[in-house]
């Protein structure tokens, strides 16, 4: 039904720029790249509301602690029971399920996301077997502006003191002709973008014949045709 991980995060966070990411986590700056840990922080966050959705789930403290389960830097999926008897497994074998007993949520507390890449590269790259792949374009991570951006602003990508990504269907993307996070590095502001407002290809300058662009534009097209 669900999948995503979790973190700590508050809508504030989306505010969040490499001279202030350290004062959420007590980091200082020689023990970790403020670029690569304040693009993390700066991720969408919400609730779980249909199905086929995917997610960052907040993991919030009180007095130090975590108010819930301690899903921080961990990874979780959601289930529905399609049928009474996966329903009865889900009361037996102790799975906390919603009140109809039909929904369940496993989860495992860490993200080992430096192992686990390397393998899915090399399973790629030598047996030519992907870990995943996407069977349609659902989803979209777009450039969005922490602050009021005036025009003539260079943009400096995910991580920086300008945009942050946050997901959105890619229907929605296409519709604003939003412009996405990882192409938002560099390039220069034709026109205002207001704080948290998605920046749009006609607001910014960008090179048509950059393999990046030229290919984003046809993943576009094809999506309209």
């Amino acid at each position: 039904m669900a999948a995503g991980k979790g973190t700590k995060y508050l809508p504030g966070y989306h505010r969040s720029t490499p001279e202030t990411v350290w004062r959420h986590y007590g980091f200082t700056e020689e023990q970790v790249a403020a670029g690569d840990f304040n693009a993390q922080m700066c991720q969408a966050g919400g609730q779980l509301h249909h199905a086929g959705q995917v997610e960052v789930i907040s993991s919030l403290e009180r007095d130090g602690r975590p108010v819930f389960r301690d899903l921080r830097w961990g990874v979780y999926l959601t289930f529905a029971a399609d049928s009474d008897y996966v329903a009865r497994c889900f009361r037996e074998y102790g799975l906390v399920t919603d009140e109809a007993g039909r929904h369940a949520a496993m989860y495992k507390p860490f993200h080992l996301i430096g192992l686990e890449l390397g393998i899915s590269v090399a399973s790629a790259g030598l047996r030519r077997e992907p870990t995943g792949c996407p069977r349609a374009w659902l989803a979209d991570a777009v450039a969005t502006a922490k602050r009021d951006l005036a025009a003539g602003e260079v943009l400096d990508g995910e991580g920086g003191f300008r945009v942050y990504g946050r997901l959105r269907p890619a229907a929605d993307s296409l519709r604003v002709g939003a412009l996405p996070i990882g192409l938002a590095h560099g390039v220069r502001l034709r026109a205002a973008v207001a704080q948290d407002q998605p920046v749009r290809w006609a607001d910014v300058e960008v090179d048509p014949g950059a393999e990046a662009v030229r290919l984003r534009r046809e993943m576009e097209a094809s999506a309209d045709a």
